[in-house]
Order: C-alpha cells, then sequence, then structure tokens
C-alpha cells in the first residue's frame, strides 16, 4: 500500500519496526525518529534513515539540545543536529523545552525542568534562535512531563511557550499526554486532570502549535504517574487531543511508543484512531 503523503498522523519509527515498515510501506503522513540515534558519520544506521526518508517525510525528534541550559548550547550537538538535517530534509526538528548541561560539558541523562521566568524565557529564546539560523529553518519545541518544579515561577507554563513562539518565531510541540501527566502529578483525579489539561490548551496561541504527540503513561504503585511511551493512549488523553483539534483544527500528529514496544499493527491502530478525530 503506498504511504499516504496528506495524512496528518505519523508514529515513532523505532528499531524493532525498521524492517516490517520498510516491507509494508502502511499510508502514513510521516515517521519520527530520535536525532541522537543518527548522529554518527555513515554506517548501517544512516542507511536505514535513507531508506525511511525515500519511502516518507521525516521528522527528527531530539532529547540533547538542552534549549533551557544556563550553560549555553553545546556548539558539536547543534552542528551534528544541522548536518544530519541537511541530508534527510525532515519535515520538522524537534526538542524539549528543558535544561541538561551544567558546567563545564556535564551532561545529564534527562529532561529537566526549567523555572518559568522571565530569565529563562529569554534564555531559552536566544538559544532556539541560534539553533534555528544554524538549521536555516524554523523548529518545534514541546512541552515537558516534570516532576519536580521551581520556586518563585511568575509566568504561567502556556504564557511562558506562547511568549517563546512570538519572540523566537519556533512553533510549539504539543505533548497533550504530558499535561495529563503533569496534572495527575499534581494530584488531580482523571476527569479534573482533563479539564485542566483542557484549560491549558485554551490558553495556547492559535497558530503557533506545529505537531501533537499522544502517548500512554503508567501510574506507580505510590501514585506517581509517569510518562513512559509505553502503552495504548488512554482515553482522559484523547478527550484532550479531541478538545486540541477543535481549538487549532487538524495538525499534524504523532503517536509515540518507545518502551515495551508491541507490533506494528498495535501504533497502526492509534494512528487511525487521531486521523479518524482530525476529520
Amino acid at each position: 500500500m503506498a504511504p499516504d503523503r496528506d495524512a496528518c498522523v505519523g508514529i515513532g519509527w523505532r528499531q524493532p519496526h525498521y524492517e516490517t515498515l520498510l516491507a509494508e510501506r502502511p499510508p502514513l503522513g510521516f515517521i519520527e525518529v530520535h536525532s541522537e540515534n543518527f548522529f554518527a558519520d555513515g554506517g548501517i544506521a544512516l542507511a536505514v534513515l535513507d531508506a525511511g526518508r525515500a519511502a516518507y517525510d521525516v521528522s527528527l525528534h531530539g532529547v540533547g539540545l538542552a534549549l533551557g541550559s544556563a550553560a549555553g548550547l553545546d556548539a558539536a550537538h547543534v552542528e551534528r543536529l544541522a548536518r544530519l538535517a541537511e541530508r534527510v530534509q525532515p519535515r520538522w526538528v524537534s526538542d524539549h523545552a528543558c535544561f541538561a548541561r551544567v558546567g563545564s560539558g556535564l551532561h545529564a541523562a534527562d529532561l529537566l525542568p526549567i523555572p518559568f521566568t522571565e530569565e529563562s524565557l529569554a534564555l531559552m529564546t536566544r538559544h532556539v534562535q541560534q539553533v534555528q539560523e544554524r538549521l536555516r529553518r524554523p523548529m518545534l519545541v514541546e512541552n515537558l512531563s516534570a516532576y519536580v518544579g521551581w520556586a518563585g515561577d511568575t509566568l504561567a507554563e502556556p504564557e511562558f511557550f506562547n511568549e517563546l513562539t512570538r519572540r523566537s518565531g519556533c512553533g510549539l510541540l504539543l505533548d497533550v499526554n504530558n499535561l495529563f501527566v503533569n496534572a495527575r502529578n499534581a494530584g488531580q483525579a482523571p476527569d479534573a486532570a482533563a479539564r485542566e489539561a483542557m484549560r491549558w490548551v485554551d490558553a495556547i496561541r492559535p497558530g503557533s502549535v506545529g505537531e501533537i504527540h499522544l502517548a500512554g503513561h503508567c501510574e506507580t504503585d505510590g501514585g506517581l504517574v509517569i510518562d513512559d511511551h509505553g502503552s495504548r493512549v488512554r482515553d482522559e488523553v484523547w478527550q484532550i487531543y479531541e478538545h486540541a483539534i477543535r481549538r487549532f483544527g487538524p495538525t499534524p500528529t504523532l503517536i509515540e511508543w518507545d518502551t515495551a514496544v508491541p507490533v506494528l499493527d498495535v501504533l497502526l491502530t492509534e494512528a487511525h484512531r487521531a486521523r479518524a478525530l482530525q476529520r
């Protein structure tokens, strides 16, 4: 079956599905890969990505730019990303609103939350602009699932992203599962968490959302909700997604699944549901 290049929904293309996707070519709007997995020069990984790019539009989604780090950007990382983007010519390049770099070259193996302040906003705006200048294209910045926060925030999170997209010219990669996870970890029951997430969506400036992420999460025995991308999208998250589509209109959407990766048909079923909600 030929790929549907006009479709608005894609899936995360992970190693267990490399061969199956290329053999079956299911109709998808795009595939997403993690940028850092393809930074090496040459080799089988890039050959596989080239084959995927020949069949589908590609989205490069990173976890290593650390756009909110006061220590500044890693110039070598930005350069490797730019070379990959020049090779792949992706539909989107994205990363997270987080920090990870401290001191001289120390990089935490996590996406750590940023404070929502004017100082943090100015820093991230400057870093996003620097990356965009090197890429010669706008990028998308994703809202984070955060398990700790900073005292002294002066901006609401949606206000922060509204200003970031306005000042830098980037777009928002809206992860609606992260909104729900954060509301649940703030003590909200599922129904109340969904309503809180919808209010977050309503506060976002129309026209600034370039992509939406959908994923599953898990609840621990201790009550913590973890954004693990290891299960089907929950019903409440589908409700938030439908609300976002009503507000922003049909928007490119990705099904993320990174742990306990199932057979490809499971991801395609989730993608079909997202497409149905966009009609």
